[in-house]
C-alpha cells in the first residue's frame, strides 16, 4: 500500500461491495457501483494500472431464506440473480474487469486458504455459544432465520445485525427475545460449538490502520467507537448447509459465515482477471500480497498495491475492522482507502422493495433514458458519504440545467459552428494561452478530486470547464469575426474544440458512452476510454463530423407521467397489503397520517466530525435586491450583501414569498457552496430555509452582514 498521490507505480484494485444474489437492483443500489466505476476509470485516466472487480454474494441466510420460499435450491436461486446482475451492470456502463461470485471454485479455494493460515497462526479457537433454535422445525436459526431485540440499543434487529438501530454486528446468541422467521414462534437458545477468529488480537493494529486509511471520513470515524469499547472475537462458522465448508474434517457440519468468504471474493476476482489477461498486464499478487508483516502491530505490512473499497455505509464495520484483520492474519496487504457512500432516498423517503416504492434499474432503462445522465446524478449529487435524494423532478432539473444547458449547449454550438465553417483540421496552429491554462486548471482539479476520493469533484471539474467554454465563446463572438477577422475566428473556434476535446477526456469516467460519441464527433482516432489526462492537453486534430446534441432535455410532462406511474404502483401494492396483511420482514406504517411526526424526516445517525463542520462557511447576509427569473416558476435572483462582498444567489422562493418584500431581509448563507448555473444565472452560495414553506433562517439580534455563524 502506498500513500503517495495517484498515479503510483503500484497496481491498484478498486472493488465494490458484493450485492446479495436475492433480488432486483434499483437505483439506490447503483450508487456505489457507479461510484466505484467512476473512480476506477478516473484512476486509469491518470495512467494508474487498475483492476476494477466485484462479484455476487451467493451465500448466507438471505439467499437461503428466499430460495426456500421460492422452492428452489440456494445455488440455482443465487446463480439466476447473479446472471441478472452480470447483465445489468454493463447496461449502466459499470464495466468490471472481472465480475465473479462467491460460490465459484476460485473463491472457495482461496477462502479455505485464508482460514487455514489463521489456524496455523493460532488465531482460531472453538467454544460453545448459545444458538437460537426453532423448537417446532427442530432447526438451528443462524443470522436472518432469527429476529429479535438488539441488546445494545433496543431496536428490532436481525440475528447478525442491528439493521434498524445502531448498525452493530451481532454475534450468535446476542439477540434478545429471539423469534424464528420460519415459523414465527419464539426461539430458544441451545449451546453449540463454533469457531472464532481472534479479532481482539488486532486491536492495536486496527487503531493504527484507522489512522492511516484514506477515503471518506465516516469510514475512519464510525469504527473507532467499537475499537475503543473493546473488540470481541468473531464467530466465523454457522449451522447451515449453504456456504463454504469449514476446512476441518472435525467440523464438517459447519459452513463459514458469509462475511468470511464475501470480501475474499475481491482477491479471487482480481486473481481471475490476472489469469485472463496475464501477469504482465496485471499481477494480482503484487496488488494483494504483503512482502513482510512486521511484529510491531502499529506498523503496516510492506508490499501490496493500492486497494480501494467502495461500499455502502451499512457495511463499514466489516471493511474497516473484520476485513483488515482477516488480511493481516493471512499475510496480505491492507486497504489504502475505504469510500463509504450515503444512502439514496426517493422523494425524501426510503426505498421499499415490498411496496414497490422504488425506481428499478430495468425500469429506468425501459423508460428510454440513457444510463449516463443517471450516472452523473448519482455521482455528483452531494458528497459521496452524504445521502442522496432522488426524485424525477430533481433528476430533470440537473439534466436540463447542467448536462443539457451547460455541457451540451457548449459542445453543440461550438462543434456545429466549427463544422459549418471549417472543413478540415487543424482549424488553427495552436491553442491560446488563456484556454490552455484553463484546461490545465481543469486537469489539476480532476487530479485533486481523485486524490480526495471525491467523485462529485470529478464532475465539478468538467461542469466548470464547460461553463468557462460558454463564457469564452459568448464574449469572443466568433460569428461576428468570420468575415471581419477570419484568422481570429479560427483561433476562437480552435480553442472551443480544444475545450470540447478536454471535456471528452475528463468527463469519460462519469459519462463514458456520451464521451465516446463526442470523441467520434471530434474525429479523434482510437477510443476515448484508452487515453490519459494528457490527451486533454493535446491540440485537436480530427476532421469534425456534423454534431448531434449529446444530452436530451426532459420535458415537465414526462416527469408528471413518471410520478403518476410510481404513485399508482405504490397505491396498488399498499392496497394489496391492507387486504392481505403486511409482508414478513417489513415494518408497519407506525407513522400514519394522524401522527404529528409523519412529515418529519428522521435525524441522520451518520455523524460528521467537528473538522467537517468547520469546512462549512456560514455567514449572515442581507438581501439587497430580488427579482424573479424569466422562464423559471420558482427561482428568484437575489443580490445578497455578505459584508466583504455582494453576491448573486439563486433561490427557489418565488412561489413561497412575496418577492417585493425580500429586500432588507437578513438571511443565513452557505458561502462556500460550489457555484452553479441555474436558468443561465450563476448562483454563488445558498440561502438557508426550513421546510416546504421555505421559512428563511435569520438572526435574533443585530449581527452585521458577513458575521460568521458558529
Amino acid at each position: 500500500m502506498s500513500h503517495d498521490d495517484f498515479p503510483t507505480d503500484r497496481p491498484a484494485v478498486v472493488t465494490c461491495g458484493l450485492p446479495y444474489a436475492n433480488g432486483d437492483l434499483h437505483i439506490g443500489h447503483l450508487r456505489t457501483y457507479v461510484g466505484g466505476d467512476v473512480f476506477a476509470r478516473a484512476l486509469e485516466r491518470l495512467g494508474q494500472k487498475t483492476a476494477f472487480v466485484s462479484g455476487s454474494d451467493m451465500h448466507g441466510t438471505p439467499v437461503a431464506v428466499n430460495a426456500e420460499r421460492a422452492g428452489v435450491s440456494p445455488e440455482a436461486f443465487a446463480l439466476d440473480w447473479h446472471e441478472g446482475y452480470a447483465e445489468t451492470f454493463p447496461k449502466f456502463n459499470v464495466s468490471f474487469d472481472n465480475y465473479g461470485h462467491t460460490h465459484d471454485g476460485a473463491n472457495t479455494a482461496l477462502t479455505k486458504e485464508f482460514v487455514r493460515s489463521w489456524i496455523d497462526e493460532g488465531l482460531v479457537y472453538e467454544k460453545e455459544v448459545p444458538v437460537a433454535w426453532d423448537t417446532e422445525a427442530e432447526h438451528p436459526l443462524p443470522d436472518r432465520y432469527v429476529e429479535g431485540t438488539c441488546p445494545y440499543c433496543g431496536a428490532h434487529a436481525r440475528g447478525d445485525e442491528c439493521d434498524e438501530g445502531c448498525g452493530r454486528h451481532l454475534e450468535p446468541g446476542e439477540i434478545e427475545d429471539p423469534v424464528s422467521t420460519i415459523t414465527g414462534n419464539p426461539a430458544e437458545y441451545r449451546d453449540r460449538t463454533h469457531k472464532f477468529f481472534e479479532v481482539s488480537e488486532f486491536a492495536e493494529y486496527l487503531s493504527g490502520f484507522l489512522d492511516r486509511v484514506e477515503g471518506t471520513a465516516n469510514a475512519r470515524n464510525q469504527p473507532r467507537e467499537w475499537i475503543e469499547e473493546g473488540l470481541r472475537d468473531w464467530c466465523i462458522t454457522r449451522d447451515m448447509d449453504w456456504g463454504v465448508d469449514y476446512p476441518d474434517e472435525d467440523a464438517s457440519d459447519l459452513v463459514l459465515y458469509v462475511w468470511v468468504d464475501a470480501p475474499i471474493e475481491y482477491v479471487a476476482s482480481t486473481k481471475q482477471y490476472a489469469e485472463r489477461v496475464g501477469d504482465d498486464a496485471f499481477d494480482w499478487e503484487a496488488a494483494w500480497r504483503a512482502t513482510d508483516v512486521p511484529d510491531d502491530p502499529t506498523e503496516p505490512a510492506a508490499g501490496g498495491g493500492d486497494l480501494v473499497h467502495v461500499i455502502g455505509r451499512d457495511i463499514i464495520q466489516h471493511h474497516t475492522v473484520f476485513w483488515p484483520a482477516m488480511l493481516r492474519g493471512a499475510g496480505y496487504a491492507e486497504p489504502r482507502a475505504v469510500m463509504a457512500s450515503g444512502f439514496v432516498t426517493l422523494d425524501g423517503q426510503g426505498f421499499s422493495t415490498s411496496r414497490d416504492r422504488a425506481v428499478w434499474a430495468d425500469e429506468y432503462l425501459d423508460e428510454g433514458f440513457h444510463p449516463d445522465p443517471l450516472r452523473y446524478y448519482l455521482a455528483t449529487n452531494g458528497g459521496f458519504q452524504r445521502d442522496v435524494d432522488f426524485s424525477w423532478e430533481k433528476f430533470r432539473d440537473r439534466v436540463n440545467t447542467e448536462l443539457v444547458g451547460t455541457v451540451g449547449n457548449f459542445l453543440y454550438r461550438s462543434l456545429l459552428f466549427a463544422h459549418r465553417n471549417y472543413d478540415e483540421a487543424p482549424i488553427a496552429d495552436a491553442t491560446s494561452d488563456e484556454v490552455a491554462d484553463r484546461i490545465d486548471e481543469a486537469i489539476a482539479d480532476f487530479e485533486a478530486a481523485v486524490n480526495d476520493y471525491s467523485v462529485r469533484a470529478l464532475g465539478d471539474a468538467v461542469i466548470d470547464l464547460a461553463r468557462f467554454g460558454n463564457e469564452y465563446i459568448q464574449h469572443s463572438e466568433p460569428w461576428n469575426l468570420v468575415d471581419e477577422d477570419p484568422e481570429a475566428a479560427a483561433g476562437v473556434i480552435h480553442d472551443c474544440v480544444a475545450i470540447a476535446r478536454a471535456i471528452a477526456v475528463l468527463f469519460e469516467p462519469i459519462t463514458p458512452a456520451k464521451c465516446e460519441r463526442l470523441w467520434d464527433q471530434l474525429g479523434e482516432p482510437g477510443s476515448v476510454h484508452d487515453v490519459t489526462v494528457e490527451a486533454a492537453r493535446e491540440s485537436p486534430g480530427g476532421d469534425l463530423a456534423e454534431p448531434a446534441e449529446l444530452f436530451e432535455k426532459i420535458p415537465d410532462e414526462r416527469v408528471a407521467d413518471l410520478n403518476e406511474k410510481l404513485e399508482a404502483r405504490v397505491a396498488e401494492v399498499e392496497g394489496d397489503a391492507d387486504d392481505e396483511g403486511s409482508e414478513s420482514g417489513e415494518t408497519s406504517d407506525a407513522n400514519g397520517p394522524n401522527n404529528d411526526m409523519s412529515d418529519i424526516n428522521p435525524i441522520n445517525d451518520d455523524r460528521i466530525g467537528f473538522d467537517e463542520f468547520q469546512e462549512l462557511d456560514l455567514r449572515v447576509g442581507r438581501i439587497e435586491a430580488a427579482e424573479g427569473i424569466e422562464g423559471a416558476d420558482e427561482l428568484v435572483r437575489l443580490r445578497v450583501d455578505l459584508g466583504a462582498e455582494t453576491r448573486t444567489i439563486v433561490a427557489g422562493l418565488k412561489q413561497l414569498h412575496d418577492v417585493g418584500e425580500l429586500p432588507d431581509t437578513k438571511v443565513i448563507v452557505l458561502a462556500n457552496l460550489e457555484k452553479a448555473e441555474l436558468f443561465g444565472v450563476e448562483s454563488n452560495g445558498m440561502v438557508l430555509a426550513a421546510g416546504d414553506e421555505a421559512d428563511l433562517l435569520t438572526t435574533h439580534g443585530d449581527a452585521v452582514p458577513g458575521t460568521t455563524v458558529w
